[in-house]
Formats: structure tokens, sequence, C-alpha cells
């Protein structure tokens, strides 16, 4: 029940398709490509192929902002940024990623033919932000290099790469992005090392410069493997935008909730090497919290998207994580002046603070009626629902919330046209295949699929 429609379409037709005509509403005879041209799903080379480069990407890519306390303790110590409040730099790169979700999650699906050429351009403002950054002399230059350019970068490419494998990836699609999305957990394990040993032996410049290159090196020979499975269009259409779920209650207490969990998440990561090294900790140690912070993350994401996949309400679940990430903070951090209690601070944080991360995909589920949407919301949300976590910089605060208000739009990219061709082609397929399932799992897939003709 959780496939989507491309699931079915895809073992009949491809995507390819001419656009609804405006001014007479009909629609154009869709062109079909024979399943058999197509690479099958869930496994083969190609998909593991896209699987792997997304993965390296991911770690690398996000991994390095998340690592930013390390940086953050690091410049306030340079006489040039004492005075300087050096956090907006690590939001600005992580803020622009939620800033610009809705933009670039929007010429994904409109210009599907083009995604490659979107990572193509996201690429290089990552690698030649932290080049340029490493020649920075002022805490503005810094800003513009090391935030703006690598947030812009990182937000441009990600969701071309998450809307390819969503298409390589159906019936295990909950193994592919959750192997994508502890990625950057990985990476913060070990990187927080590195750039702090880089730090202290050649200092800021040569650890950019060094960092530019290895991501190049490293990213940049998997760039031709980045493709999708379907053959794209020329553009895409975005449907029309029910808003009826902005008069549930329950939209909009999960939107609050989401605010104002936001508020205060990113702080621990941002702060608790500089907080360590007030209470006399040496940097090694620093680096070290956020390497266990990153640990339990990676722990608490698996842990609370499997909980949220069975029949535990979700709200409870999110009640959890709220309340024992707030205890945490208040109890063991306010309190912590050795580094036992703030491995124990990093531990629960980093577990119940990023599992909130994964309600948001449920949470989305609770409050839209429609039978279409609670079986295949997992997949048409994931292009705007990557998990991540929260920035402290205000506008991306309130992009929380619209984010949320925003996802049906930016996650219904097909035009007319081609969503009836595909709901027909998928019709057809479940009254021919005698090996689709259950006769209960096959009725409940026609209504569904009827509904959306309906529509």
């Amino acid at each position: 029940m959780e496939l989507s429609i491309r699931q079915s379409a895809a073992r009949n037709a491809g995507e390819q398709s001419t656009q609804t005509s405006e001014e007479n509403g009909q629609v154009s005879q869709a062109n079909e490509v024979p399943a058999r041209q197509l690479s099958p799903v869930d496994g083969g080379w190609p998909a593991w192929t896209v699987l792997i480069a997304g993965f390296i990407f991911e770690a690398l890519l996000w991994g390095f902002p998340t690592s930013f306390g390390v940086f953050q303790n690091y410049y306030s110590k340079l006489p040039e940024f004492e005075n300087a409040n050096i956090s907006v730099i690590g939001t600005m790169a992580q803020g622009l990623y939620y800033l610009g979700a809705p933009l670039a999650a929007m010429a994904t699906k409109l210009f599907p033919k083009h995604q490659k050429h979107q990572i193509w351009i996201g690429w290089p403002f990552c690698v030649f932000g932290l080049l340029a950054a490493s020649f920075a002399n002022t805490f503005g230059q810094l800003v513009a290099t090391q935030g703006v350019m690598y947030g812009f970068g990182f937000v441009t490419l990600s969701y071309p790469i998450i809307s390819m494998l969503n298409e390589w990836w159906v019936a295990r699609k909950g193994m592919a992005f959750g192997l994508i999305s502890s990625a950057s957990g990985l990476a913060g394990i070990a990187m927080p090392f590195i750039i702090e040993s880089l730090l202290q032996k050649y200092g800021y410049r040569t650890t950019l410069r060094a960092s530019a290159v290895g991501i190049a090196v490293l990213t940049g020979p998997l760039i031709p493997f980045l493709r999708g499975r379907l053959p794209p269009t020329e553009t895409s259409v975005l449907a029309r935008t029910n808003w009826s779920f902005l008069g549930k209650p329950l939209f909009w207490i999960y939107s609050i909730s989401t605010l104002v969990q936001g508020l205060g998440f990113f702080f621990p990561a941002i702060y608790l090497p500089s907080y360590a090294t007030a209470i006399g900790l040496n940097s090694t140690q620093g680096a070290l919290l956020l390497a266990v912070m990153c640990i339990a993350q990676v722990l608490g994401q698996f842990a609370f998207g499997y909980l949220s996949d069975k029949k535990i309400p979700v709200s409870i679940l999110a009640i959890v994580c709220s309340l024992m990430s707030t205890v945490a903070t208040l109890a063991i951090w306010g309190n912590a002046k050795s580094e036992p209690l703030l491995l124990l601070f990093s531990l629960i944080y980093g577990f119940f603070s990023y599992g909130f991360g994964t309600m948001r995909v449920a949470m989305g589920t609770e409050w839209i009626d429609h039978l279409f949407a609670l079986s295949f919301s997992y997949e048409e949300r994931i292009l705007a629902l990557k998990p991540s976590p929260q920035t402290t910089t205000e506008a991306s605060f309130s992009m929380r919330a619209s984010d949320a208000e925003s996802e049906p739009t930016l996650n219904q990219g097909l035009s007319d046209g081609r969503r009836r061709t595909q709901t027909l082609n998928s019709l057809h397929q479940i009254k021919e295949d005698g090996n689709a399932g259950n006769d209960f799992l096959q009725t409940c897939r026609m209504l569904t699929l009827a509904a959306r003709l309906r529509e």
C-alpha cells in the first residue's frame, strides 16, 4: 500500500508524455516506453551505483556542515573573528538548504530532463565555496563563501539526486532512503576528528582547501553515475493544490510542534565544542562529543523511523522525542562540568532529537484523508521530506511550517495527461497480473486508482 503509482506504471510504460492542453482541457496521447526497455528496480548494478553515489554525496556534502561546531570553536579563537557571530556561517550553510528546498524541489519536478544539469550547477558552488573561503580575511567573506555559496550549491544538487533514487528504489525504498539518511551521521563520526586535526596542524585556510579538493576528488567522478531510471520529459506541470488540510487542527498541531522543536534543535551541535573548551576540555574532546552525537543520530533515526511504521501513534513518539531532548538539555547539559556528563548528553540528545525528524512523514499521513495519500504518501513526499537537522536562522524556522504547507504542491509534478495514462496502465496491469498480491490488496489498489481518475 505504500508503493506509488510510479511502481505500477514503470512495469508497463515510461513517463514520456506530452503536456495537457490548457485551452480545451484535452490530453494528448502519451509516448509510452515498453517496460522491457527499463532497467529493473530495487537492485542491479545501475540501482546500486546510484544509491552508493548518493550515499557518498550525502555523507560528504551534508556531513561537512554538520561538523561546523569544530570550525565554530576554532574561528572564535582567532583575533580577526573574535567579535563576530561565528554561528551565522554554519546556520547559513544549512539554513539555505531549507530556505531553498521548495524552489529546488519545484525545479526538479518541472524540468526532469535537466536534473543532471542541476547537479552540475550545484556541485561547483560547494567546491569553490570552500576554496574561496580559504582566502577569506573577514567574517562577511566567510559567510558569503562557506555559508551562502556552499548552502546554495548543496540544495541545488541534493533534490535531483533524491529524485533519481526515488525512481530506482520502490519496494526497498525504506532501506535505500534509510541508508541515505544515515550517511551524514556516519560521516559525522569521523569528520570532526579529521577537521580538528587539520585545523590544529595547518590552520583554516589549508583545511578548507584540503576539504574542497577532497570533496571534488571523491564526488566529481561519481556524477556520471547519477541518472534517473525513467525516460524524462522536457517539462512537467504542477497539479493544483488542495488546501483543505489548512482547516485540520492536527495539521497545525504538528506544524507548530515541528517549528518549536526547530527553534532550539541545532544549538547543541553548534556550541557543544565551544562549551567543552569553556569548561577546560581540549578541542579533541569537543570533536569527540560531536562524533558521539552523530552515532546516536544514526541509531535514533533508524529506531524511530522503524517505530513510526508500526502501530505506535506518531503523537506518542513525537512527545517522547521532544520530552527526552528537553530533559537532557535542561538536566544534563546545563549542569555538565565534565566529559562523561557531556558524552551522556550527546548520546541522549542525539538519539531523541534526531529521531524527531523521522516523524514528519508519519505526521503527514495523519492529516490527509484520501486513501491515495495514505497509501503512497511516503514516496510522494520523499522529495520534500528528506530528514535532516534544522537550522537556527529565523527565516528557516518559518520555512519549517511553510515546507509542510507546500509539500502537496511540490510533490504533484505529473501533468494530468501523464497521470491518467499511468493510472489506466496501472489498472490494466492489476487486472492482468495474477501475481500482484491477494484480492484485498488488489481491490484497494484499484479503488485508489479509480478515485484518482475521477479527480
